[in-house]
């Protein structure tokens, strides 16, 4: 069992025993708090060469971001001007924390830390605080319950980077890197979805239809063995099985960008798709979402609630985003206490690379976390 190290102390004036906290580190793509950050953060979006590989990086994405910031602006300030996933993550971490401490004593105390891709706190702001809190044992915990490599992928790259420019190889590292399954998570989504679904009419609900909607990826990322598809599909299947299979249901995909083919059919498509048949109630669900930002306060709620509206769909409605409901919370800390009492590093899936994996970062990352493998079984 790979077990915590023994709670390492410092002893302050007055005798006060301070213990070291057991990191956990919630890993995002963030979002632009105010509306003089979205330049940068696409920026920083488009010079990511872990998720798309461009010539001339960094002048295309200075060129691009130039050129889209101008559109997003107005989108975020529809949504009160800024993205407000940052707020969530605290919150959620928070309240995390906490219940970690009561079920989990034998790793208390827990602290909470944010690592964003694209926008501050990023991820060399993360280390620089566990570094001066002096942390020895740290859960890597992505806020995205499906692997992509675009996503959970980048982000675990980045980590790797900035562990060796901090020097931090000498931590005791692990990673939740998936959790589309789990009961919590499953519970906390059916719950909002059942919430959703009593403000139809009895015969309205009976005529309800449930669009599960996430995040597409381009048809190149998907060839290359990209897991995320299958396992969106997965969270889907194990929320309908809560939910009895009492409602027809589809997985849609939405924020398509560019030419390019995409995972389909887009959200877009599906509700003007159900509206032409003539279906009136319609439930949006985000199923690869953890809190509100832009692809659900804007694009869900504005965008295809205009697009549901001008169709003809008098009975759209979208389910809560999970933020800081007492459910997930739960099983956020559930999550976190079983990935501590398990002899893993990370999951099988996760050292498995895609079949076509074109980036050496993905396996420099697993490199270094398999050597956290073996120097973890010898300590057995």
């Amino acid at each position: 069992m790979l077990t915590p190290p023994k709670k390492p102390s410092r002893i302050l004036w007055g005798g006060n025993i301070i213990y070291r906290p057991t990191a956990v580190l919630l890993t995002n793509m963030g979002g632009p708090e105010k509306l003089d950050d979205v330049e940068s953060f696409l920026h920083n979006l488009f010079s990511d060469r872990d998720i798309m590989k461009l010539p001339f990086q960094k002048h295309m994405a200075t060129f691009i971001s130039t050129r889209r910031t101008p559109s997003i602006k107005e989108q975020y300030a529809q949504i009160g001007g800024g993205s407000p996933i940052l707020s969530w993550t605290r919150k959620q971490g928070e309240a995390m924390e906490k219940l970690l401490d009561e079920i989990s004593p034998e790793t208390a105390p827990h602290k909470h830390y944010i690592a964003f891709r694209y926008v501050e706190p990023f991820t060399d702001t993360a280390l620089q605080q566990m570094k001066e809190d002096k942390v020895e044992r740290a859960v890597v915990f992505t806020q995205y319950p499906q692997y992509s490599c675009s996503t959970t992928g980048s982000s675990l790259n980045e980590l790797h980077r900035g562990i060796q420019r901090h020097g931090m190889e000498g931590l005791k590292w692990s990673i939740i890197d998936r959790w589309p399954k789990h009961p919590g998570f499953i519970e906390a989504v059916a719950g909002r979805i059942e919430a959703k679904l009593k403000e139809y009419s009895p015969e309205e609900r009976d005529d309800a239809i449930i669009l599960f909607s996430a995040h597409s990826l381009p048809m190149s990322v998907v060839n290359r063995g990209d897991p995320y598809p299958g396992e969106v599909a997965y969270t889907v299947h194990q929320v309908m099985e809560r939910l009895g299979h009492k409602y027809p249901f589809r997985l849609v995909w939405q924020s398509q960008v560019g030419p390019q083919p995409w995972l389909g059919p887009q959200t877009s498509d599906a509700i003007k798709g159900y509206a032409k048949a003539g279906k009136k109630n319609l439930l949006l669900v985000p199923i690869a979402f953890t809190s509100d930002h832009i692809e659900t306060l804007f694009e869900l709620d504005l965008e295809y609630g205009k697009e549901a509206e001008e169709a003809g769909v008098t009975g759209f409605k979208r389910a809560e985003s999970l933020n800081d409901d007492p459910t997930f919370v739960r099983a956020m800390a559930d999550i976190v206490k079983e990935h501590l009492g398990k002899d893993q590093i990370a999951s099988k899936e996760w050292f498995l690379r895609c079949p076509s994996c074109e980036f050496d970062s993905c396996g420099t990352t697993r490199d270094f976390f398999a050597d956290k493998a073996k120097e973890a079984s010898k300590e057995k």
